[in-house]
């Protein structure tokens, strides 16, 4: 597994819970941390695998509530490293820091045109911005597109926490023996994860795609599938995806130092 910020390792796990995509679903996220709390062990990992954000109306708690489990999550006896509990970038995110720098974009309009129905418009909205605005914004010149912009970034510094949240998503995560692997969406499996880029959110059929074991890892886990296909399971890999977000369940899988899912719990 690369080393550097895009990039985390998972250490001296005994399990770990993978957390599908929230997509702004506060009620059933603090929902399934209640149902984690009652089974979480020593030992265990906690990882989020993505698209917290977006879609739903209520990214900002979704995010304050991802900030609370976890200091509940490392202030558990005999105490967790800071790692122990993985955030994932996904699409959302990633939508999400790119309209922080729309002003630098060649067409920001088609930016917009693109992301606003494919989840950014609920996330402008619940950090208290107008998706309009930005339209408008875009019409008066650079200037006034870089103050928006501005303003967008001030409405996160203002959110307790979340910039440091947002400064933590990764790429992608490993156990330190190389045998799980855990991404957001998606990957080629004809490339090094060190060359996979934006794969991780946008390659979910290349995903499915895969024949064999990638790149010596036993199992690659995503957390959300562009497909809606649900949760599933083949030899080498793992989506644990209810669609939350679009009707369908927020998904957890427990998983052991094989990949091997010893529990499962959806709300």
């Amino acid at each position: 597994m690369a080393k550097g910020d895009k990039f985390l390792t998972i250490r001296a796990a005994r399990r770990i819970w993978v957390v599908g995509a929230i997509h702004g679903d506060i009620a059933r996220l603090s929902a399934l941390h209640d149902l984690i709390a009652r089974h979480v062990r020593y030992g265990d990992r906690l990882v989020y695998s993505g698209n917290a954000i977006g879609v739903g109306l209520n990214s900002v708690a979704v995010v304050n509530e991802l900030l609370r489990f976890r200091r509940w999550f490392l202030s558990m006896p005999p105490y967790n490293d800071r790692n122990d509990v993985v955030y994932l970038r996904g699409a959302q995110e990633e939508m999400w820091q790119k309209v922080h720098q729309l002003q630098f974009a060649p067409k920001p309009e088609a930016v917009l045109d693109w992301a606003l129905p494919h989840g950014l418009e609920a996330t402008l909205r619940s950090y208290g911005a107008d998706p309009q605005e930005g339209y408008a914004r875009i019409k008066e010149g650079t200037l006034a597109l870089t103050y928006w912009t501005s303003e967008l970034m001030d409405a996160v510094h203002s959110a307790p926490g979340h910039d440091n949240y947002y400064a933590s998503l990764r790429h992608a995560a490993a156990t330190a023996d190389a045998k799980l692997l855990f991404v957001n969406s998606g990957l080629d499996p004809d490339k090094a994860v060190v060359e996979q880029g934006d794969l991780f959110w946008w390659a979910s059929r290349q995903f499915t795609q895969m024949s064999k074991a990638y790149n010596g890892f036993s199992r690659v886990i995503r957390g959300y599938d562009n497909d809606h296909g649900g949760f599933r399971e083949t030899d080498f890999s793992l989506t644990v995806d209810g669609g939350c977000g679009f009707g369908g369940p927020l998904i957890t899988a427990c998983v052991n130092r094989s990949g091997e899912v010893e529990d499962l719990l959806k709300v």
